[in-house]
């Protein structure tokens, strides 16, 4: 069938993620060609499928791509109709965290909460400079929220260090973060807040912006107070500042899977 050109194009969750398996995968053929007229959304027993021509899509693992809002449906299958003449993985990040969550996450969430609750423990807001003064006033100001946040809504009370030196968190801040974690009920809103985490090396941020504390973009913004100070000091990289585009345009996307889902 066609549309299992796909899993040739969109990896697994648990596909092998070494040296040659990358240089394999960057060896690849092109992008297949489109291979079907019409993307869109069929309600079968609860659940939205994709589909392409009237027929069902599936994941690599072969998996139906199922979701459980008529929302999270639309946007897969505009990420599918919006394709050119080839197909490119790339320009469809909700396709991927989808895929990820039907082939990977659904399966081990206790798994991927207990790599969250990791994240909490050495949490990037928790990590402050001791100078210069305008670096420290920048990240009181973008991570100071987000420690209130924690503080007041989930009941975490975090310890701050300066520097880079490891700092324990308390048991029951840990305790209260796994509790929102495990509050996540949607396996795809679980797979969008991993996603948003590992872009970000917070879990905190990603909690805040779920629970409508934080737009996405000031989430994001959050998140790259070093990287922004730096660059007012030495000037803007460009490869640095694609890579950045690239991973905010993941980073948006998962925060539109969390939210749809």
């Amino acid at each position: 069938m066609p549309d299992d050109l796909a899993g040739d194009w969109f990896p697994s969750a648990d596909a092998p993620k070494d040296p040659l398996a990358a240089a394999r995968q960057a060896m690849r053929p092109p992008p297949p060609k489109r291979f079907y007229g019409e993307a869109g959304v069929a309600e079968r027993d609860g659940a939205f499928l994709l589909v392409l021509d009237g027929r069902p899509a599936h994941t690599p693992a072969r998996t139906p791509i199922a979701v459980e809002t008529q929302a999270l449906g639309e946007a897969l299958a505009a990420e599918w109709q919006a394709q050119a003449d080839a197909i490119d993985p790339a320009t469809m990040p909700i396709t991927r965290i989808v895929n990820s969550t039907l082939d990977g996450v659904a399966q081990n969430r206790g798994g991927v909460a207990d790599d969250l609750v990791r994240y909490a423990g050495s949490d990037l807001v928790c990590y402050r400079a001791g100078e210069p003064e305008r670096l420290v006033e920048a990240q009181a100001a973008a991570w100071d929220p987000v420690l209130a946040f924690a503080r007041d809504r989930l009941g975490a009370r975090m310890v701050l260090s300066q520097g880079v030196m490891h700092v324990t968190q308390p048991e029951h801040a840990i305790a209260a973060v796994r509790s929102a974690v495990e509050q996540v009920a949607s396996p795809f809103a679980l797979a969008a807040l991993h996603v948003m985490t590992t872009l970000t090396g917070s879990l905190l941020i990603p909690l805040a912006l779920a629970a409508g504390e934080l737009s996405p973009d000031v989430a994001w913004d959050a998140a790259h107070v070093d990287e922004r100070f730096q660059e007012s000091l030495w000037g803007e990289d460009e490869e640095a500042m694609e890579r950045r585009r690239r991973r905010k345009e993941d980073f948006l996307a998962a925060a539109t899977v969390y939210r749809l889902a």
